[in-house]
């Protein structure tokens, strides 16, 4: 290490960043907490309930594409801002003329999507200030804002129990206000900005197959975080007959792992690798979705193996994030984008897949090794490819074999 992490970068930037993602991942899986007094309500099949906790992962996924362009082009932190109002009217609109109807559940999962989008924004905004040795480091603590998933698991079913489910878009609305004015006072652009990009370089970035391989790694890593935290409660609810409160109780606990592990997964690779470190992390994840596709028979057996699975992924999510700013440097916000779009894509057919094969199987098992095998395909390709990159543009620190 050259300096103190503490010493290297703009702290007030890093943890604005932190705050905004966290609130806004907050509020990009609201709908799978609720989603069990939802689909009573608007009487939604088992695909119907998968598509609405999944439509908020797939438009994050596509919009991260968007904020990663407007990264480059305006900055950061306006791209932040931008995506930052654009939630809130989604929320406040809902909140105000109600969500009456499948459809209209789904066209607030689309205005949802551009917190999804936060990781575009957040992740470069802390990126530009640090210097390689401690990108592991400042990305694992922004992209720690994962937690703001347990919130959602946590709160929003007791207070749709207590207000109903339509008054907790509006009082989402309270901790998105104050983030929103951490972010206007504290936040700051790095003065090391890279020039913004032709629409010819994005596509540039395309040819690269590292590019391809980074985002089928994160589709895995960072989908089935997302996925699950956002299809946890109703599977709670689904096999274990647990009602709303005590199944998002459930998932919190599962959701806190991985989000509380995420930076801990991008300090190790800054220290013994980013592929060693996501080589272990696929094997762990790909035996553990195996066992608990097969469901255990009480749902404190099923968080036995759920908190561990999300532990690994979520530690995966940090390494990936260790290799792409070494390799990307340059391109880091389109990059973001990229990888980010494929990890929401992930996480949209991990959740939809759910959905689906419950309905048609009457189980969750081949929608989960189906994942699994996947999982094991990443390993796979992440052995082939390690070499090279070890050759190539990896250090001792970065790309460790």
């Amino acid at each position: 290490m050259k300096s103190s992490f503490w010493k290297a970068g703009h702290t007030p930037t890093l943890l604005s960043a932190f705050l905004y993602f966290d609130l806004s991942f907050m509020v990009w899986v609201l709908l799978g907490p609720l989603a069990v007094q939802m689909a009573t309500d608007l009487q939604l099949t088992s695909t119907q309930k998968g598509l609405m906790v999944a439509t908020p992962v797939l438009a994050g996924a596509l919009l991260r594409i968007v904020m990663g362009v407007l990264v480059d082009h305006i900055k950061p932190k306006m791209a932040g801002l931008i995506g930052q109002i654009i939630v809130i009217l989604s929320l406040t609109l809902a909140w105000l003329h109600g969500i009456e109807t499948f459809q209209q559940a789904l066209m607030l999962g689309l205005g949802l999507g551009f917190a999804g989008a936060a990781f575009a924004v957040a992740l470069p905004l802390a990126s530009r200030w640090y210097p390689p040795e401690h990108q592991g480091t400042a990305l694992g603590i922004a992209g720690a804002g994962n937690s703001g998933t347990v919130f959602a698991a946590l709160f929003a079913p007791s207070l749709a129990v207590a207000y109903g489910w339509n008054n907790v878009f509006g009082l989402a609305l309270i901790p998105l206000g104050f983030a929103l004015a951490v972010y206007m006072i504290f936040a700051k652009d790095s003065p090391d900005t890279p020039p913004a990009k032709s629409l010819r370089q994005y596509a540039a970035i395309l040819k690269d197959k590292d590019a391809w391989w980074f985002m089928f790694f994160y589709s895995i890593t960072f989908g089935g975080f997302v996925g699950l935290a956002s299809s946890l409660t109703i599977y709670f609810n689904d096999l274990y007959s647990l009602g709303a409160v005590k199944a998002g109780y459930c998932t919190a606990a599962a959701v806190f792992a991985g989000s509380l592990v995420r930076p801990i997964g991008g300090m190790i690779a800054d220290r013994v690798g980013g592929i060693r470190t996501l080589l272990v992390m696929y094997t762990i994840a790909a035996i553990l979705l195996f066992i608990m596709s097969f469901g255990q028979p009480t749902y404190q057996l099923a968080l036995a193996i759920i908190i561990p699975v999300m532990a690994v992924l979520g530690m995966g999510n940090g390494a990936v994030f260790q290799l792409v700013p070494q390799r990307f440097r340059k391109e880091i916000g389109v990059m973001t984008g990229l990888v980010g779009m494929a990890g929401g894509v992930g996480g949209f057919y991990l959740a939809a897949s759910l959905g689906y094969f419950k309905q048609t199987t009457g189980s969750y098992q081949i929608g989960l090794i189906i994942f699994a095998g996947l999982a094991v395909l990443a390993m796979i390709g992440l052995a082939g490819v390690k070499t090279r990159w070890r050759t190539t543009w990896g250090t001792a620190t970065t790309a460790k074999v």
